[in-house]
């Protein structure tokens, strides 16, 4: 059996998210379908995780298992013939037996951009997250960086949440000024369900003075009666990069 690996790109403005649902439609089920017509035999996708709806990704990496001899082409060009203008694969490899895109995975890159304009924008609208306040980036900063490291996130997960523990690792948040954009860039070992948009959300009421810096030490500590800034809109974040150990990435 050969192993392979896609990289996803997807605009989720329309998708109940990538996971497979029951009453919606997912990324994962449009490209399974499309495989299954591609190949001729049903095919099941595991990929480096799972955005909520609304949520985009720049890269999506998601493997699958055949036994076909189709040249790697021909799992790019031929998918996409198959899928909608708003999925596309833009590249395919061949990874070892031991890959898998979840659990060999070390750190993700998300990005949450935020459009500062006065007027809205319908080109970037899908995209970005209109904040007319003007922001306070010295003070987004400083809280920023209370958030590096290793630390109990569980306030800023959502209810809905599974995962068996809430410790994770923040390796840096970047704020980023492209013009009217800010770009919030975080990078880590993983992320709990809204994690980075409550993270988006607090360092906004921040930006506009709504709370102070340290509130974040209070949230990290769970301390009573202290809770997140709203959770920021799900189409401002798009997953940018998934990074794997140096033994997989000479395969891509």
């Amino acid at each position: 059996m050969r192993t392979i690996l896609l990289l996803v790109e997807y605009d989720g403005t329309d998708f109940a998210g990538w996971q497979l649902q029951p009453n919606g439609r997912s990324v994962q089920e449009v490209v399974e379908t499309a495989l299954a017509s591609l190949l001729g035999e049903p095919v099941r996708l595991h990929s480096a995780g799972r955005t909520d709806a609304g949520v985009h990704a720049s890269v999506m990496p998601a493997h699958f298992t055949t036994a076909r001899d189709l040249p790697l082409r021909a799992f790019r060009d031929g998918l996409n013939r198959l899928l909608p203008v708003d999925v596309a694969i833009y590249e395919a490899y061949e990874m070892p037996e031991t890959f898998h895109a979840r659990f060999s995975a070390r750190g993700k890159w998300y990005r949450y951009t935020i459009d500062r304009r006065t007027v809205r924008s319908p080109l970037s609208g899908r995209r970005s997250w209109q904040v007319r306040a003007v922001l306070d980036l010295a003070a987004m900063r400083e809280a920023a960086s209370r958030l590096i490291g290793e630390h109990d996130f569980a306030a800023f997960r959502t209810s809905g949440c599974a995962a068996k523990t809430t410790v994770r690792r923040i390796d840096s948040i970047d704020l980023v000024e492209d013009e009217t954009f800010l770009h919030i860039d975080v990078r880590g070992s993983g992320f709990l369900k809204n994690m980075v948009r409550k993270l988006v959300g607090t360092l906004v009421e921040i930006g506009q003075g709504k709370r102070p810096a340290a509130d974040i030490d209070l949230l990290l500590a769970r301390s009573q009666g202290v809770r997140t800034g709203a959770t920021a809109p799900p189409h401002g974040l798009c997953l940018m990069a998934v990074d794997y150990p140096v033994h997989f990435q000479k395969n891509v």
